[in-house]
């Protein structure tokens, strides 16, 4: 189980909380996405729950492990758990598509290992298992520069998922994409989710895709939860409570 207790998060010179007093449990098998305008603080959000964010107070607990008190290298171990892809694919360019895959292992391996690129015949047997899954059997020694948006994003999930990860997190991983390319996206995200039984986390700006792949949609406003339900039940007014200031519902419903 995840926890939040009391979660919040003030950068440093900042007036007001990125997030404020967040208090949710999510369970493996819930598919949750979360929706909020630009600087609502989902990212904030997302970047706790893998510890790359400490919480100004509160707690963020993972298997009864208290990860905003973790050293470097505890939440190193407990990252091998947290795959995670990002907006902007975090990949490097001129490294070919299994090249970048095979770094999802580097929360197993020696500093040493990682360094020399030296992997085992069986890793890279599961790397381009997992690189076919995706759909990118005929790009496995392609550069990352070569590639589509949408197939760099089959690489992130690729590489996500060598970790063999207990939680799956996004932080606005299709908005940089076509809405053709992003329904793909989420297709092989909730296939994945569903056959590997996973927590996934995902951050996103399409409420229409929220709604048709999230089993829970948490909303964030200013920093703070104005919605947590199931998808059918994010109406119209929920939508303008989350997306709009109360003058501006005031306008629209006259």
């Amino acid at each position: 189980m995840l926890e939040l207790k009391n979660l919040s998060v003030r950068y440093s010179g900042g007036k007001e909380d990125a997030i404020s007093d967040i208090n949710l449990s999510f369970e493996k098998g819930d598919f949750v996405c979360i929706l909020g305008q630009s600087g609502s603080g989902k990212s904030t959000f997302i970047r706790c729950i893998n510890g790359l964010q400490k919480p100004t107070t509160g707690e963020v607990h993972w298997n009864n492990q208290q990860i905003s008190k973790l050293n470097e290298e505890q939440l190193r171990t407990v990252r091998r758990e947290m795959g995670m892809i990002f907006q902007h694919f975090n990949l490097v360019p001129r490294l070919s598509v299994i090249q970048n895959v095979l770094t999802g292992l580097f929360g197993y391996r020696s500093t040493f290992k990682n360094l020399i690129g030296w992997f085992t015949t069986e890793e890279v047997k599961r790397a381009k298992k997992i690189i076919a899954d995706v759909g990118l059997a005929d790009q496995t020694h392609r550069r990352i520069e070569q590639l589509s948006g949408g197939q760099k994003q089959r690489v992130g999930i690729a590489r996500a998922l060598l970790q063999e990860p207990a939680i799956f997190l996004g932080d606005e991983p299709v908005s940089s994409l076509d809405p053709g390319t992003s329904s793909h996206i989420f297709n092989l995200m909730q296939e994945m989710h569903e056959r590997l039984g996973l927590l996934t986390i995902i951050n996103v700006h399409d409420v229409d895709l929220a709604r048709q792949y999230a089993t829970r949609i948490i909303a964030l406003k200013d920093g703070k939860i104005v919605f947590d339900d199931a998808p059918e039940l994010f109406n119209e007014e929920a939508y303008y409570h989350t997306y709009h200031s109360e003058t501006n519902k005031l306008a629209l419903t006259k």
